[in-house]
């Protein structure tokens, strides 16, 4: 079983973003089927606008099962302060959203097989940036974390594209510029495509993992065709 939260939003107040909706549409199209029209990931999405305790209920449940792979993407504002937050449409100077720290307590926590968190957002590396918290590991077995930027970086929307940057290349590497021979595209495999595709002046996107075979686990099958 894979089950994935699909989150996008552009709603918010005094600072709207263009393309975040844009971005989790194509990202649920791409993920629901393989390139071969087979079930892939069963998809919640969130649009537009979200509360911090709606997308911190949603997280929660995401990663409250033993699924073999859950997968958070999340395309919309970050911030930098304590630590890091998914910024929700409802945000205050002193409640900017859902902290970094937390959704990463979630899927360390979680018995799911392997997590895998995606974040479009400015300073999301900021996620498990830390060595250590609370004297813990920052990641726990089976997670792993493909972010836009560096943790002092922000991330661009392209107006061309209307997408964010990083996601439409996500995008075109889940349609086949990531995988591999056999048509499989894992995390390591994707981010490797992103970061290789990115200028040597534009944001850095970044992997995190802590478990090193997750590295040939398939996120997306392409349709192989026979060359015979």
């Amino acid at each position: 079983m894979k089950k994935a939260l699909i989150v996008g939003l552009n709603k918010y107040p005094g600072c709207a973003l263009d393309w975040c909706d844009n971005d989790a549409v194509a990202m649920k199209s791409l993920i629901e089927s393989n390139g071969d029209g087979s079930p892939n990931f069963e998809v919640v999405p969130i649009t537009g606008s979200c509360s911090k305790d709606a997308l911190f209920n949603a997280i929660k449940k995401l990663f409250s099962d033993d699924a073999d792979i859950a997968l958070l993407y999340f395309s919309g504002h970050g911030a930098d302060a304590d630590g890091g937050y998914l910024c929700t449409t409802d945000f205050t100077d002193k409640n900017l959203g859902v902290k970094m720290t937390d959704i990463l307590q979630l899927a360390n926590n979680s018995r799911c097989k392997n997590k895998v968190i995606i974040l479009d957002c400015c300073f999301s590396a900021k996620m498990g940036e830390s060595i250590l918290v609370n004297n813990n590991s920052v990641l726990g077995e089976g997670v792993t974390i493909i972010a836009a930027s560096q943790s002092w970086q922000t991330s661009a929307e392209s107006d061309e594209k209307q997408h964010g940057v990083f996601t439409e290349l996500l995008i075109q590497g889940l349609k086949g510029g990531a995988a591999d021979i056999g048509g499989s595209i894992t995390p390591a495999s994707l981010y490797s495509f992103v970061d290789q595709s990115l200028g040597a002046w534009q944001q850095r996107p970044v992997l995190r993992q802590i478990f090193p075979s997750f590295y040939h686990y398939a996120l997306y099958q392409q349709k192989c065709q026979s060359q015979y």
